[in-house]
């Protein structure tokens, strides 16, 4: 029994190994939210920083405030990486989320990947409350801004555009809305669905007032390989809005977000937001803690039922292997047998006489 030992403690030892690995590496795959926790702390996956603060009973979270210079970001605390696989290879993401802003000049909000040490906790009330972040962190950005403002050393063109930003805040794709009949900050909830799909290296923004179902055609299309940007870089998706010399408030009311590993249609859901309000149930702001809980409870659950199977595989192997004797050949006496013989004569008769005549 003492191979057996040997081997059940090996096994208990990966056991734990798996275990400590796999939750080390969690990464964000996905999270929906349509409803926010009334007291969120800064330990939570979904962290709040700034002036940003949930309002209505939980329905929706304010990032900035109806004062100059307010700035505030929503963000995902858990890492994500837009690479992986040996060799590397990219991963799409699609992510949907509904807003307003109200009708003052301020700056609007942007979509923003920054890298995952960025200084979220230092900002200002301008420039979507990044500046202070790209001056120390250099220019690491993606972003996709809902801007309200005109601002020149920016080049926009207008107040009332979507850009992408790369690497910094002057856009390298943008469009007026004016055209499409759509206000940013007009006070009304809008709805946006921003795709990237790896595998044709193009990011997509669609746009259009709360009720429309996604548009077919996108707002934007921008050729960018952004696991060749960020390489294996870990970044933080989230939301992040200023005011700037204006008491502009920004709202969101639901956001969700999701990797996509595999080929398939490249599309955010939900297609209809009249469906996905109508049939989602409500989602609560979880701590931190909360959920590594639950992580671990159900892989420690998992790999225990998988460990239990083994464990008790084994041993019925071994209780079969081991009673197994080994079969000696028969072996049969060998007794001396004593043989008899009796001596025979053999007598050569002379021929006769006649025989010679």
């Amino acid at each position: 029994m003492e191979k057996f030992s040997v081997f059940r403690y090996c096994f208990f030892f990966a056991f734990f190994m798996f275990c400590f690995v796999t939750i080390a590496a969690t990464q964000i795959s996905s999270f929906s939210l349509n409803k926010f926790e009334a007291n969120p702390s800064f330990d939570s996956n979904i962290t709040l920083f700034g002036d940003a603060e949930i309002v209505n009973g939980g329905s929706s979270v304010n990032i900035t405030r109806s004062t100059i210079l307010s700035a505030g970001r929503l963000m995902h605390s858990l890492p994500v990486k837009l690479v992986e696989g040996n060799p590397r290879k990219g991963v799409s993401f699609s992510t949907y989320f509904s807003f307003s802003i109200s009708p003052e000049n301020g700056d609007g909000l942007a979509f923003v990947l920054l890298p995952s040490g960025f200084p979220s906790k230092f900002m200002d009330g301008t420039s979507f409350g990044l500046s202070p972040g790209l001056g120390t962190m250099g220019t690491r950005l993606l972003a996709v801004e809902f801007d309200t403002s005109m601002d020149a050393k920016f080049a926009d063109p207008d107040g009332n555009h979507v850009g992408i930003d790369i690497d910094g805040l002057i856009s390298a794709a943008v469009t007026n809305l004016s055209s499409l009949g759509l206000v940013l900050n007009g006070g009304e909830k809008l709805h946006t669905w921003i795709d990237y799909d790896a595998s044709s290296k193009y990011l997509e923004v669609r746009l259009s007032k709360l009720g429309d179902i996604r548009p077919s055609n996108a707002l934007i299309s921008y050729p960018i390989d952004l696991a060749e940007m960020w390489k294996d870089e870990e970044v933080l998706v989230g939301i992040s809005s200023s005011s700037g010399n204006s008491s502009q408030t920004t709202s969101v009311y639901s956001w969700n977000f999701r990797l996509r590993r595999v080929p398939s249609w490249m599309h955010s859901q939900p297609l209809d937001p009249r469906a996905y309000s109508e049939h989602s149930k409500p989602l609560t702001v979880r701590k931190k803690n909360e959920c590594l809980v639950r992580i671990l409870t159900g892989v420690i659950f998992g790999t225990a039922c998988g460990a239990l199977t083994t464990l008790i595989v084994m041993i019925l192997l071994w209780a079969v292997f081991a009673n197994r004797r080994p079969v000696a050949p028969v072996e049969y006496p060998v007794h001396p047998v004593e043989l008899g013989y009796e001596k025979i004569k053999v007598i050569r008769e002379k021929a006769s006489t006649d025989d010679k005549k």
